[in-house]
């Protein structure tokens, strides 16, 4: 068997009690399956934490620091302040996952806002790019980032929305990160959306343990089945699985200006900040 393609896992929980036992063996079978590199998602202050610690531990692993809607309400001025202070650690490489979500709104609309403004603030500050979860909320989380998304975009994750919405968020700076959901998902407005995105504006990723993908529905998902997800990607799209890996992975090192160790996409080096894919 040849050398799988190159993959990037763009948001992946690896610090969730679920992979505690056994992580490395959940690694290692990601790396066997191509995966080149994990991002792993901070959505409170613990698990940014957690975050942090674990990319300073794996070399193929880089952290996004941040408080997700539905812990909103934790978002204290003191929660935000320690956030951006994990934010200055070197291997951290976003801020998030943050936004709106009205499906559950396990925090009032207004307190979610709030929030979400504050981390566009600390990414703007940092220089960062930011990780949106948006649920139910997509035309008010484009508007939110229409009047002031940070410098260095950013990528809108578990994407769910239409063609018009992901054009829109592309023309705001933002990638498109897409999931499981598209690899069983009947109704076609997803399919459609993720074959409009431009290639270089499209990942994928897992979200695991959740969001198993057609086939592993309702186990603990992990980052091996990020394939099947670009999988998904190269059907709609018309195109092959070797080209969506590659340039899905040359988007996401871009976006968050990692540099995954024995992979180098065509053209090398930047001469400026280092490889980056």
């Amino acid at each position: 068997m040849g050398v799988p393609p190159p993959l990037v896992d763009s948001h992946a929980h690896l610090t969730d009690p679920r992979y505690e036992n056994d992580l490395s063996q959940v690694v290692d079978r990601a790396r066997a399956a191509g995966v080149v590199a994990f991002v792993v998602v901070g959505y409170d202050l613990k698990s940014s934490e957690m975050a942090v610690d674990l990319a300073g531990r794996l070399p193929d692993a880089w952290a996004t620091v941040g408080i997700h809607p539905h812990h909103a309400a934790e978002a204290t001025d003191s929660v935000l302040s320690k956030v951006e202070e994990l934010a200055r650690a070197p291997r951290v490489v976003a801020i998030g996952e943050c936004g709106l979500d009205r499906y559950r709104e396990q925090a009032p609309l207004g307190v979610q806002r709030g929030a979400f403004a504050a981390q566009l603030d600390i990414a703007r500050r940092r220089g960062l790019p930011v990780v949106v979860h948006t649920r139910e909320a997509m035309d008010e989380a484009l508007g939110i980032l229409a009047t002031g998304a940070p410098p260095r975009g950013g990528v809108m994750h578990c994407f769910d929305g239409t063609a018009a919405d992901a054009l829109r968020a592309t023309a705001l700076g933002m990638a498109i990160s897409v999931a499981g959901p598209l690899t069983y998902r009947k109704d076609q407005t997803l399919a459609q959306a993720i074959a409009a995105v431009p290639a270089d504006r499209l990942m994928v990723e897992t979200d695991c343990p959740y969001l198993g993908p057609a086939g592993f529905r309702g186990e603990r998902n992990e980052p091996a089945r990020v394939s099947l997800v670009a999988e998904a990607v190269a059907r709609v799209r018309g195109t092959s699985f070797d080209e969506v890996a590659r340039a899905s992975t040359r988007t996401a090192c871009l976006l968050f200006r990692i540099a995954p160790l024995g992979w180098a996409s065509e053209g090398g080096s930047d001469g400026g900040e280092g490889n980056l894919c």
